[in-house]
């Protein structure tokens, strides 16, 4: 069999298959381009290209308008939209790989009826160029990942609508006009989900970063699964992937995960950085890809231990199949080079020391 490209060992994992070795991927924002990300490239290191567009989005009777202002030498970002109804602002500290959202849109419930003309206000039509011309142009050292955008409720609370304290007050306060922005969000989803499942993307998130000890067992059942399985069953006609982003505590949530029709969970964090160790997870979600975050805490440790921790992952599940190692999480920029090294190491032990749980099938490869 002729050596695989990073992209198709990643491909065959996430149909529920296996190759030579588990796949390693990483976000395209956390390794620095030199040669050390070179060198693990060359090993088969694979990029993840995050939410690449496959569609626009427009606000046609909305302005929108961003100024950008330096204080104490930090940058920081206020952007203004205007309504009809009314003005909100967010404002934003750009970093590295992410933002401070110092602001969201709302500040008191006068705001509720400019956020519900704003989201009521968007409009979406397919974009499919760029991205195959970015697959095409960066080759098989990346896989593009299309997003749908967060859930209905949580885009209110990670979204650029309410903060996290405001949700839960107003979730207890002003229930009603929380569920109509819940519901116009609702139908923007909607018509998002046929976009993207009839795009060139193999695959998409849709959501995640879900914190179960704020939202509880009850209101995912009622305000998260159904979305999941709306998506996927569009998804799954059109012959693509779905899965999410969960990265947090996801033990009182895992009988409802396992019950979606998710083909992937996607960044989740094994313990001791979690409240799931891998063999546990594997348990919970027989019939779902696993696409792993290295927990993060081990990055301080040798070389050597990180090595350990990453063959001790794999020992822990019967099968390698449809399981896929991954850094979602930033690291300490000192150690990124050979805590990245030595878990490639420990995946290439483990494929060694084990070769019959590996296996060279193409399972839904594209070729």
């Amino acid at each position: 069999m002729t050596e695989l490209t990073p992209r198709q060992r990643v491909e065959i994992s996430l149909h529920g298959g296996c190759s030579d070795r588990v796949p390693f991927t990483i976000y395209e924002t956390m390794l620095p381009q030199c040669a050390a990300e070179r060198a693990l490239r060359n090993r088969g290191l694979c990029i993840v290209k995050r939410d690449v567009p496959v569609f626009k989005t427009s606000w046609p009777d909305v302005k929108i308008t961003q100024r950008v202002f330096w204080e104490d030498g930090r940058k920081f970002l206020r952007t203004f939209y205007e309504t009809p109804v009314g003005k909100v602002s967010t404002l934003e500290e750009p970093q590295q790989a992410t933002s401070w959202h110092h602001e969201k849109m709302f500040k008191s419930p006068d705001d509720y009826k400019v956020i519900l003309f704003i989201l009521q206000n968007e409009r979406y039509v397919p974009d499919y160029a760029g991205f195959i011309q970015a697959e095409t142009d960066f080759g098989d050292d990346a896989i593009f990942r299309a997003g749908i955008g967060l859930e209905p409720l949580q885009a209110l609370i990670s979204g650029p609508y309410l903060d996290m304290q405001d949700w839960c007050v107003q979730w207890m306060d002003h229930r009603d006009e929380v569920l109509q922005l819940y519901a116009a969000l609702v139908e923007n989803r909607r018509k998002i989900y046929p976009l993207v499942a009839q795009s060139p993307a193999l695959h998409a998130n849709y959501g995640g970063n879900v914190t179960p000890e704020i939202i509880g067992l009850e209101t995912f059942a009622q305000y998260y699964l159904p979305h999941y399985h709306e998506a996927a069953e569009l998804f799954h006609r059109h012959g693509k992937l779905i899965g999410c982003h969960f990265d947090a505590n996801c033990k009182a949530l895992a009988a409802a995960i396992a019950s979606t029709e998710l083909d992937y969970i996607e960044a989740f964090t094994p313990a001791p950085n979690s409240d799931m160790t891998l063999a546990e997870a594997r348990a919970a979600w027989p019939g779902k890809v696993l696409w792993l975050n290295f927990p993060s805490s081990f990055h301080l440790k040798s070389d050597a231990e990180v090595e350990a921790l990453a063959v001790d992952l794999l020992n822990q599940v019967g099968s390698v199949e449809g399981l896929i190692m991954a850094v979602t999480e930033d690291m300490p920029p000192h150690r990124w080079r050979d805590s990245c090294r030595a878990i490639m190491d420990g995946l290439e032990r483990h494929a060694r020391e084990n070769p019959g749980v590996y296996t060279a099938g193409r399972r839904g490869l594209r070729l």
